[in-house]
Formats: C-alpha cells, sequence, structure tokens
C-alpha cells in the first residue's frame, strides 16, 4: 500500500512540474524562433538615421515608422533601386516549374517503388537517398561544365534542371513511405472497375496521398526559393536573371546600402516562405508524419 502511495504522489508530483515548465519551455522557444525575425522586421522599417542614433533601441512607435526601405529595395535599378521586384518574378518562376515538374516525375516514380515488383527494387530506393551522402559542391564544378557546354548556363532553365536532379530523389523517397500505408485492396477494387494503371494512380491514389504531395511540394518549393549555390554559379553575369537570394547577397556584401535596406530585402525573401508555410501548415504536418510507421 505504501508503494502505491508513494508511485501515485510521484505521478502528482510530475504532472504539476510538467504543467508548469511547459508553457515555460513554449514560451521560450517562440521567443527564441520569433524574436530574431520580428528584429529584423522592425530594422527594415525603422529610419536609418534613428538607428544611428541609438542602435541598441528594440522598440519605435509605428508613427515613426517607414516604407522607403521597401521602396528602395523593390524599385528597378533603372529607378535608382535595388530591382527586387524583378528578383522575386525570377524566383517564383524558378521555384514553381522546379516543383512542378519534380512531383511529375516523382510521383510516378515512387508510385513504381512502392507497388511494383521488379530486380533491385530495394537497391533502386536507397539508391536515391545515396545522392544526399555527396555535398552540393562536388556537383557544381561538373555542373557548370556540362551546361556550360549545352548552352545552359545562365538562363533559368538551366537552372530549373538542377534543382529538379537535386529534389527528385528525396521527393521519391518521402513520397514512397506515403504510398506503402495505402491498403492495395484500393487499387485491387479498381481495377476489378476496369481502372488502369494511370487512372487508379490518378482518381485513387492520388487524392489519398494529397498530405504527402502537398509537403513535398513546399519541400521542393523552399529549397528552389532559398536555394544560393546553383544560382550564383548559374546567373551571377546577367543581373536581369539573378534569383532574390542572389540579390539579397549583393545587399549584404555593398557598403553604401544601410542596414535597413538590408533587413527590408530579408524580410521580402523570407515573407513568402512564411505564408505558404502557415497557408499549408496541416497538410505539411501531415504529410511529413505519414508513413512514420511503415517503409
Amino acid at each position: 500500500m505504501k508503494d502505491r502511495a508513494s508511485t501515485r504522489d510521484r505521478a502528482s508530483i510530475e504532472a504539476r512540474v510538467l504543467s508548469v515548465l511547459r508553457p515555460v519551455v513554449i514560451i521560450v522557444l517562440l521567443v527564441a524562433t520569433l524574436f530574431p525575425f520580428l528584429y529584423m522586421l522592425l530594422l527594415s522599417v525603422r529610419p536609418i538615421e534613428q538607428l544611428l542614433q541609438d542602435p541598441g533601441q528594440l522598440w519605435i512607435a509605428p508613427s515613426e515608422w517607414t516604407l522607403s526601405t521597401y521602396r528602395e529595395v523593390l524599385t528597378s535599378v533603372e529607378a535608382g533601386g535595388q530591382g527586387f521586384l524583378r528578383f522575386l518574378a525570377n524566383s517564383a518562376i524558378v521555384s514553381v516549374a522546379a516543383t512542378a515538374l519534380t512531383l511529375l516525375v516523382a510521383i510516378p516514380g515512387a508510385y513504381a517503388v512502392s507497388r511494383l515488383r521488379f530486380a533491385g527494387r530495394r537497391q533502386v530506393h536507397f539508391l536515391f537517398l545515396s545522392v544526399y551522402l555527396f555535398p552540393s559542391i562536388l556537383l557544381a564544378i561538373p555542373l557548370f561544365v556540362l551546361f556550360t557546354r549545352l548552352g545552359l548556363r545562365g538562363s533559368l532553365g538551366g537552372l530549373t534542371l538542377v534543382y529538379i536532379a537535386q529534389t527528385v530523389p528525396v521527393s521519391i523517397y518521402m513520397l514512397r513511405n506515403y504510398l506503402s500505408t495505402i491498403p492495395e485492396s484500393l487499387e485491387e477494387a479498381a481495377a476489378v472497375d476496369g481502372y488502369s494503371r494511370l487512372q487508379t494512380l490518378r482518381k485513387v491514389i492520388l487524392p489519398l496521398a494529397a498530405p504527402a504531395v502537398m509537403a513535398n511540394a513546399l519541400y521542393v518549393f523552399m529549397i528552389a526559393w532559398n536555394e544560393f549555390l546553383f544560382a550564383l554559379l548559374f546567373l551571377v553575369e546577367d543581373r536581369a536573371d539573378w534569383t532574390v537570394s542572389l540579390g539579397l547577397a549583393q545587399l549584404s556584401g555593398g557598403i553604401e546600402v544601410s542596414k535597413t535596406v538590408l533587413m527590408a530585402g530579408s524580410v521580402v525573401l523570407t515573407l513568402p516562405i512564411v505564408i505558404i508555410f502557415f497557408a499549408a501548415e496541416r497538410l505539411l504536418t501531415e504529410g511529413l508524419t505519414a508513413g512514420a510507421e511503415k517503409g
């Protein structure tokens, strides 16, 4: 009886401690996560004169905010700005194209690996992941030479192909784990109804795999939007084709550019990803956690 009572007392004490620690930990994590972005946002709307006078001030009244930094960042170079509006358009073109084409290849590829039986099936499955054993810098020079000879260097299309080659393997791996959780009896029922493989994939599998497809789409989009190394190698010669990550790197290296303008450029780079992430947060969470028990 005494052992049971002591066990209950210990469990009660642990529950009380956890009830206090849980909100404390959540608050600490929220502050650590959100404070850098909020501080960057505040710096971007702060007049440079006030920043120079009092660089340690963390807050200014909304009446003192200015949008001149964003006007400078988004205005074209011909009009005296930094031309980020063009960079945003280039990044959007590359990211959307890479996402769409990656899914176009990865969805049937993942279905084939998860459902079809062929020699070396398991080896092919793990071969996709072996691509990520090598750092991107090892691929930079061979791809630079190859795309130069093919005439694709300096074009958004060539950069899109590089991103597709990077993201297809892991997309197939992630989708394969999800598709393995879908009962094969559904496909058998579709076959009885006269569906072909392609019709089964389009009308049965894809609706059920929507969370995983969305998770992969966000993953590919974020990689293409934020990537810098290959964008630098392939697009540095022509400013008109720069992506937003290249534009931000130029701002950070420019002595004549104020830090408030640099923070405005950072917000412009970050905000689209934040909006898309929170808009699809539920589907992203379902897609990343699905298939954890199988595969």
